[in-house]
């Protein structure tokens, strides 16, 4: 990350500006720099306390994570090479069949992913956790959409502490039915369609070459900050395709080979 021009980042001050800037449905504007956050870590810092707020808000807990830029394209559209984590609010899981407001979010975004819920927990054990772990630990799958609000960000201008603070724009998910047995995730071809129209498509492997592979990240992500990963929670684990943005109502749906599919129903 750059050089700082403030001080570092006070986490409470941050969140303060931060939480008044959603309320006022500001366009976002990277903001690191000028708030002191010159570090991942004080990124994290910054959205443990903006979420810890929203969740104290809003009279919700944690149902679990995203990951997002898990993909080489989410990267390349993003500008930024490293995957980043975010927090999953209970108020904000959907089933699928949901329907839901296009105008709710400043602009609405919607990723297609692959969810896994967690049969046991992942704590810290003091190295650092493997494809098998998570393996062991995942208990339930299913196809999924992430909501997300970019805030109609200038991603020329988007930087990973920005993005982090902000709580990597989770704005809520969709969860398909989840499975318990499953294919091999990284064959799996998973394609969004817009009423009955392919939109676009990806596979498994385009997520870090196995979608497991970024619940280790997040594992070892959390384990790094004193965390880990409790039984039931859902994980999501990042786009095969790029972010979709709808400018018009219409129904979604994402299927993934050998899971079956998620809907969502988007209204003006």
């Amino acid at each position: 990350m750059a050089t700082p021009s403030a001080a570092p980042a006070d986490p409470s001050s941050v969140t303060d500006w931060l939480m008044q800037e959603h309320v006022s449905r500001h366009r976002f504007e990277p903001f690191a720099a000028r708030h002191g956050i010159d570090t991942l870590a004080r990124a994290y810092q910054v959205q443990r306390e903006y979420v810890a707020r929203q969740a104290a808000v809003r009279r919700v807990g944690r149902a679990g994570y995203k990951i997002g830029l898990t993909s080489p394209a989410m990267q390349a559209m993003c500008g930024i090479d490293t995957p980043v984590a975010g927090v999953v609010l209970a108020d904000r899981v959907h089933v699928s069949g949901v329907r839901l407001s296009l105008a709710d979010p400043v602009r609405f975004g919607i990723e297609c992913e692959i969810a896994v819920r967690l049969e046991r927990d992942l704590p810290s054990v003091g190295r650092a956790f493997t494809l098998a772990d998570v393996q062991d630990a995942v208990g339930a799958v299913a196809p999924a959409f992430e909501i997300v609000d970019d805030r109609h960000c200038d991603y020329r201008t988007l930087d990973v502490g920005s993005l982090v603070a902000d709580n990597a724009w989770n704005a809520g998910i969709v969860l398909g039915e989840f499975r318990t047995d499953w294919p091999e995730l990284a064959d799996v071809v998973g394609r969004v369609f817009v009423d009955d129209a392919v939109l676009d498509q990806g596979r498994g492997r385009d997520v870090l070459s196995h979608p497991l592979l970024p619940v280790v990240w997040l594992a070892n992500h959390l384990a790094g900050a004193g965390s880990g990963l409790l039984a039931g929670e859902v994980v999501m684990t990042g786009s095969l395709v790029t972010t979709k943005f709808p400018v018009a109502p219409g129904a979604y749906r994402f299927e993934v080979s050998g899971l079956g599919a998620v809907e969502v129903t988007l209204l003006a």
